[in-house]
């Protein structure tokens, strides 16, 4: 059965209520089910829907078409569902899977959707599924390559985690496999082989030598980082490793394309052999666009860069300048203690109705 969503709730009680639909990356079905369900409600949107992605959208006539975005999914559950609250009134925060990253996004883009019925500029309102795994998965990119005309806009803002602060661009994201070779042999006779996990110490060491760039793009400034996610080798208890691979993570400044960030990673480790096994290019802040530079102004803060990579890129991509703003901490998304204060969610809700209405 289909869990129901009342918009009409406060946005606090909405949060709550989409974060106990559980939905990890690949299981947005029932939450996907229900946000269609609610949105079909409202007379003002056409809803439409590709797999467990679910667009709505305003036909005013306006002047300018602005996308409000989030995705559905979630990393998976560490013991952290269903939601609980602790504290009252003004120091109330909610606790659980997805209140940060990002259902309390998603709960103020729905709210908006349910109470502005004629906004100052026409909306699209876009929920999409597998945003937290690999790019080639990703549902925000299925509907561009299926659907593009149902992402057409002059503006988009990505209710992505931010604090509250309209955050620019984005870092570019890439993955690697850095492959350090060994010589099998008998570990009883381990001398007569060469052990690669052993080896991998000079690539760890490069590591750890690494001093990654501070880089001003467009007047935010970006921290880069270089960081191993991940080691495997060997194949049995009593075998000398013939190989040993390390991953290997690389946020970069949007000063850098792909392929930039790919042949840097080549220089870096140099010597062994390097595989990409996932990339996608970063995104300029680009607020000096008018679109952009407008709502940074409704939001009243100024801005910061984003650490990490969201679909601001997407847009971006398209020509179509996009900002990260949403309520939550990034610094608690994907933590066991994820939680949101109440307030931060209801002060984006205030700041997205003033905006558009």
């Amino acid at each position: 059965m289909t869990p129901a969503l009342d918009l009409s709730d406060d946005v606090v009680s909405l949060t709550r209520a989409l974060c106990d639909i559980e939905s990890v990356s690949g299981e947005e079905r029932a939450i996907a089910d229900a946000v269609e369900t609610a949105l079909t409600k409202l007379d003002h949107l056409e809803v439409l829907r590709d797999g467990d992605a679910v667009v709505a959208r305003t036909h005013l006539g306006r002047a300018e078409r602005v996308v409000l975005a989030g995705h559905l999914d979630t990393v998976p559950v560490a013991g952290n569902l269903p939601t609980w609250m602790e504290g009252d009134g003004a120091a109330a925060v909610v606790w659980g899977r997805g209140t940060a990253d990002m259902k309390s996004g998603v709960a103020v883009a729905l709210r908006v959707a349910a109470t502005v019925p004629r906004p100052t500029r026409d909306v699209t309102f876009v929920f999409y599924d597998q945003e937290e795994v690999e790019e080639s998965r990703n549902g925000l990119r299925r509907l561009q390559d299926t659907h593009p005309d149902w992402l057409a806009a002059d503006f988009a803002v990505l209710c992505e985690p931010s604090a509250g602060t309209v955050e620019g661009g984005c870092q570019g994201s890439i993955r690697v496999d850095v492959t350090v070779p060994g010589v099998a042999a008998h570990s009883a006779r381990s001398w007569t082989g060469r052990n690669a996990i052993h080896d991998a110490g000079e690539v760890l060491d490069r590591l750890q030598a690494y001093r990654a760039r501070e880089v001003p793009v467009d007047g935010l400034v970006y921290r880069e980082g270089l960081n191993a996610v991940g080691i495997r080798g060997g194949i049995a208890g009593n075998v000398i490793p013939d190989s040993c691979v390390v991953t290997i993570n690389y946020r970069f400044a949007p000063d850098r394309d792909l392929a930039e960030a790919e042949a840097h990673l080549r220089d870096v480790f140099d010597g062994y052999p390097v595989t990409v096994t996932d990339g996608a290019p970063g995104a300029r802040p680009g607020l000096d666009h008018p679109a952009a530079a407008a709502f940074v102004a409704a939001i009243g803060r100024p801005p910061a860069p984003k650490y990490g990579w969201t679909d601001v890129a997407r847009f971006a991509a398209q020509g179509i300048p996009a900002v990260n703003y949403g309520p939550g901490d990034p610094n608690l998304a994907h933590r066991d203690d994820e939680r949101c204060p109440a307030a931060a969610i209801e002060e984006c809700e205030r700041a997205l109705r003033a905006y558009l209405s």
